[in-house]
């Protein structure tokens, strides 16, 4: 089991002709060792051409008429990503896993706007991607450090994903599955909802929950952990040093009149039982004290 994507996964890559899409798209499928889950791509005025014998289809509806994808993958541009969003959505796919960074603010409220009405689940905008190790990977997430294992990992950073995922690797835990969510302030999936799904997951025993500075999405995803996950949590927050009012890496990691800072995730992440480690490297072995 797992959540969000496995064997079975078929996945469009949208941007599949550009130098990003296809690169990661060659490499993904390299990961998945002859489970051939990558059905289609999508670039509009190149439809009926080829990627290393991957369909590519003018829309995804088109895609999802032809071959059945459920999933995306969006290496769009950032002034066009939203609507590539916005054309994974309009065909109904089950999930949209969004690569691209520095899309507008406003064209992502736009997006989020158009699909409250819709069953359709995003992960990102600007984030690495998902991974169930051993069966599919999503995104730019280097396939060699995952082991497939117990732990879920959530995280808003890439690079700490990167970290969390190497330590529980070395620990001889692996991983269930791997969400890098995005860091930008208007996003999909946040980590109560993915802190949901592993909750719910069977082949999930324990969570890391990696955050960072800005917002409140951390406070909210520890208030529900604490009265609906069953599971061992352990947390960090990056950005104690952070001063206020300065961008630190992802555009939503920012803190702003007071709120979001590491202290107060941190205060909030212990109150609701979750422990929290202020060094990276101890991610593992705070891990290790507390998985069953």
């Amino acid at each position: 089991m797992s959540i969000l994507i496995n064997k079975d996964s078929r996945i469009v890559t949208q941007g599949i002709t550009g130098k990003t899409g296809s690169f990661h798209t060659r490499h993904s499928r390299e990961y998945a060792g002859g489970k051939d889950c990558y059905v289609a791509g999508v670039t509009p005025g190149k439809g009926g051409q080829d990627f290393e014998g991957i369909p590519v289809f003018e829309s995804v509806g088109e895609a999802k008429k032809e071959t059945g994808c459920d999933v995306s993958v969006i290496y769009v541009p950032p002034p066009f990503a939203a609507s590539a969003i916005e054309d994974a959505v309009n065909a109904e796919l089950e999930l949209v896993i969004c690569i691209t960074e520095g899309i507008p603010v406003l064209d992502m409220v736009r997006v989020r706007d158009m699909m409250k009405s819709s069953k359709t689940l995003l992960v990102g905008p600007n984030c690495p991607g998902v991974i169930t190790p051993d069966e599919v990977k999503i995104g730019i997430m280097p396939g060699y450090i995952h082991k497939a294992g117990t732990v879920g990992i959530v995280s808003r950073s890439g690079t700490l994903t990167y970290e969390a995922v190497h330590q529980v690797s070395q620990l001889g835990l692996g991983q269930s599955t791997c969400v890098g969510i995005g860091g930008d302030p208007v996003n999909g999936l946040k980590h109560k909802d993915v802190l949901k799904l592993f909750n719910e997951d069977p082949a999930t025993k324990a969570i890391v929950m990696v955050g960072e500075i800005g917002g409140t999405d951390e406070e909210e995803a520890a208030e529900y952990a604490s009265s609906e996950v069953s599971k061992p949590i352990v947390g960090f927050i990056a950005g104690v040093t952070a001063p206020p009012g300065k961008r630190m890496g992802h555009a939503g990691a920012i803190i702003a009149g007071g709120k979001g800072t590491a202290d107060e995730k941190i205060a909030a992440l212990e109150k609701a039982g979750i422990p929290t480690t202020k060094n990276p490297a101890e991610i593992g072995k705070l891990l290790q004290e507390h998985h069953p």
